[in-house]
């Protein structure tokens, strides 16, 4: 009762410390080929794929439902490991351990089972009886701390460990959850070290668990004027939208969700970005469709087929906040994609491909190629035109050259430069190509 909100509503509040942002400055704009279009049932659908195609796996282990979104070698990444089928499986295995885990590429869906070399096996996880399982290891080794949920991480060596928040309650006794640190266990040696929650090494993306954020979220949404206005007249109340999503931005993770008045009234204010290893939170105030309407816009889209949405994550397309989400058949299979833009949700881009749903949405959203060109990955070479031809390709002249001394070869529609005629093999150019693109040269910058 000490510890009730009532008699501490700022403490309560302030356990998420929330900093305004500037979202087109922290928010940097992915390349179509480096945006995540794996969500965690997908991932489980590809781990479950790839482990049945591992004739002396299968019959033995089976995948973790438990993925862990990471940030490894700067791409976002879903882990998860193998545990044993059953205790009579664990029986005849144990001796060596568990032979590996896997890896699933959340933007070209590239599954992988990384197996470990003999004798280097993990011997420490949950499936694992007695004074192996993950949990009683930890208890028996730090008596003292208090543990959050365990996650599953590998660091830049791709080395399984372990990550065990630690708990420590900040308001009265035992109220005012938070994590303070964290113990690191390798999963294969059981070596562990505890960290401070400003020591964790950075390869670590996943401290703060998600439930405890929206927890913690609701605090600072609802006591902002004290406990009595949470409860009677609500002025300024807020509450986190019904779901949540991960953004992978430099080398870390963030939790994204929007905020919403207390009247749900379908759309946000906001949202708010949270670092996952250090806690650092920001609040962009972009009002806008919540993330439920943009799902239904997009499934609008193509009503006809019946397909499903993926809740949303956030992108910054053209320095504007966007949803990116994924259109599912009936079997869970991916067919499509959209972006759906957060303050106008009815404008809304489709297609078979990312970048198609790009070029659909930069139409609906009027933008040109130069304000768009930068979402492609470019880069710009120069050199001497080896051979060059053309084509008619859906009724305009589409040029094919080659340079010298690569195999490479470059398209140029007629659009692009009135000069492209008059070329030929030795000629030196110098032009911008889209590297998502197939090579297509987007601009000519000189020609001699």
């Amino acid at each position: 009762m000490i510890g009730h909100p009532l008699f501490h509503a700022k403490s309560y509040k302030n356990l998420l410390p929330v900093a305004e942002g500037d979202f087109s400055k922290d928010v940097a704009q992915l390349t179509m080929n480096s945006i995540p279009v794996v969500d965690k049932d997908t991932a489980n659908r590809l781990g479950k794929r790839k482990l049945g195609e591992m004739s002396d796996l299968v019959s033995q282990f089976e995948i973790s439902d438990d993925y862990t979104q990471i940030n490894y070698k700067n791409t976002p990444y879903r882990i998860t490991y193998l545990q044993y089928g059953d205790i009579i499986k664990w029986f005849n295995n144990q001796s060596q351990g568990l032979p590996g885990y896997l890896t699933v590429n959340m933007v070209t869906q590239q599954t992988s089972l990384v197996r470990f070399n003999e004798g280097q096996r993990m011997k420490y996880s949950p499936s694992e009886y007695f004074f192996r399982n993950i949990s009683r290891y930890l208890r028996f080794k730090y008596p003292t701390k208090i543990f959050e949920d365990i996650s599953f991480e590998i660091d830049e060596s791709g080395v399984p460990y372990w990550i065990a928040p630690v708990i420590d309650y900040k308001i009265a006794i035992w109220s005012g959850k938070d994590i303070t640190g964290a113990v690191l266990v390798n999963a294969i040696t059981g070596e562990s070290s505890y960290y401070s929650l400003e020591d964790i090494p950075t390869w670590v993306d996943q401290v703060f668990i998600s439930d405890l954020i929206l927890e913690q979220l609701n605090y600072y949404g609802a006591y902002q004027s004290g406990f009595i206005n949470s409860i009677f007249g609500q002025k300024g109340v807020l509450v986190p939208t019904d779901g949540y999503n991960y953004l992978a931005i430099g080398d870390d993770v963030y939790l994204y969700t929007g905020l919403t008045s207390v009247t749900s009234d379908s759309s946000n204010v906001g949202f708010v970005l949270v670092n996952l290893r250090t806690k650092e939170a920001k609040y962009y105030a972009v009002p806008g469709a919540e993330e439920y309407s943009a799902m239904g816009s997009a499934e609008g889209q193509v009503q006809n087929l019946k397909y499903s949405a993926t809740f949303p994550i956030l992108l910054n397309i053209s320095d504007r906040p966007t949803y990116f989400l994924s259109l599912k058949d009936a079997a869970g299979l991916v067919k499509m994609y959209a972006f759906v833009d957060v303050e106008q949700y009815q404008v809304v881009g489709t297609g078979s491909t990312v970048k198609d749903a790009m070029a659909n949405y930069s139409k609906a959203l009027g933008l040109d190629d130069s304000k768009t060109s930068k979402l492609v990955g470019n880069e710009t070479i120069q050199g001497t035109i080896d051979a060059i031809t053309s084509a008619v390709v859906e009724g305009n002249t589409c040029y094919y050259l080659t340079l010298k001394g690569s195999s490479q070869v470059y398209t140029v529609f007629i659009k692009v430069s009135e000069k492209l005629p008059f070329l030929k093999a030795g000629d030196q150019v110098s032009f911008t190509y889209a590297t998502s693109e197939g090579s297509a040269v987007r601009e000519i910058t000189q020609i001699q």
